[in-house]
């Protein structure tokens, strides 16, 4: 797992058509190439969730892994658009406006409902081959 030392991680869940759409966002956005990504459902995305205290099996949180940190939920998702910096960062400003016991439990609502709202891949995403370097597993 040496790429989670060099780079932040971001775990999702490789099946969800929403989470798809997230990394699809962080390709767009990230032009630095700042994030590695990792589906849940890999050896490496498995292993940051338990290493994290989250269930890789029920998994209702989204991980960050950043310098040997973790972070879930909302507060992840505000370090994301924060390192993306421009507009990104002023957009994690104001979702940090909300106070987190407001905001987590949103989170928590639409991330166990995300298959029935958005639906649902056969299998993993895919990495198109210009991407795969910012992959593991």
């Amino acid at each position: 797992m040496s790429a989670e030392l060099d780079h932040p991680v971001i775990v999702f869940d490789g099946i969800c058509v929403l989470c798809s759409r997230w990394v699809d966002f962080i390709l767009r956005h990230d032009r630095s190439g700042c994030f590695r990504l990792a589906a849940m459902q890999g050896t490496q995305g498995r292993a940051l969730l338990l290493a994290h205290g989250l269930s890789p099996d029920d998994p209702s949180s989204f991980l960050l892994v950043d310098g040997g940190h973790g972070y879930s939920d909302t507060d992840a998702i505000a370090r994301v658009l924060d390192r993306l910096g421009g507009r990104w960062r002023a957009a994690a400003s104001a979702l940090r406006l909300v106070p987190r016991r407001l905001r987590d439990p949103v989170y928590r609502w639409l991330a166990r409902h995300r298959y029935r709202l958005f639906g649902k891949r056969q299998q993993c995403r895919l990495p198109e081959p210009e991407q795969a370097w910012r992959f593991i597993d």
